[in-house]
């Protein structure tokens, strides 16, 4: 690989209320550049049938779950209805090393913790926002996946996620999926190209110095 296309990849954090759109953008992220993956995060909880350790979740006892957070192992961690969840340092930190970006659909917690670690400078952070509560409340309704108990939790929920818009580096309203879409791969495109993603660069300008030094004697 050479100096020139060399890069770091990207954390890509992805936020919203539910409904605004953000696990469809994801997938559109992921069907438009393949070699973008989601983070695998690991759990405390037991395995539901048919899923498959590494690549659903990691599948952690508590002890080995909590030696990880203590030794600096995870990104992000929440105990979350008596189970850990959280995701791993290593394998993140092996995939943007080896220039891939990393997807993360995680609440605004989560993503402040990212942003406070030792990754956190190749981070970019996206919350999407709905046009209007009322379109929320519709979107969350015509998917037909909630009772209307859970729709109502949400809802309940949904502003307290919104409250945190302005911790993330970029917010897009999404009224219509196809704009937003386009507006989030030109956000990704730009951001892989920002200087701390680029570690030749810095050899490259030395060797541009010294080139320069040999044509003046």
């Amino acid at each position: 690989m050479t100096i020139h296309s060399a890069r770091r990849g990207l954390l890509i954090i992805l936020s919203s209320p539910s409904g605004a759109g953000k696990s469809t953008l994801a997938k559109r992220l992921i069907a438009w550049d393949p070699t973008l993956s989601f983070s695998v995060s690991a759990t405390t909880r037991a395995p539901r049938p048919g899923e498959v350790d590494g690549t659903d979740y990691h599948f952690l006892d508590e002890n080995a779950f909590r030696d990880l957070v203590h030794t600096g192992g995870m990104l992000e961690h929440a105990h979350v209805f008596g189970n850990f969840y959280g995701s791993p340092m290593a394998p993140v930190k092996r995939a943007i090393d080896g220039g891939r970006d990393v997807l993360f659909d995680i609440d605004w917690q989560g993503a402040q913790q990212i942003r406070n670690s030792d990754l956190g400078k190749h981070t970019l952070s996206v919350f999407i926002l709905p046009p209007s509560i009322k379109e929320l409340r519709r979107r969350l309704e015509t998917r037909g996946q909630d009772t209307p108990e859970t729709i109502g939790k949400r809802m309940q929920k949904s502003w307290d996620e919104i409250s945190h818009w302005d911790s993330y580096d970029y917010v897009l309203i999404n009224e219509d999926i196809d704009e937003t879409d386009a507006r989030l791969k030109c956000i990704v495109s730009a951001e892989r190209m920002r200087r701390a993603q680029q570690p030749g660069l810095q050899a490259h300008v030395r060797a541009l110095q010294e080139e320069f030094e040999k044509e003046r004697t």
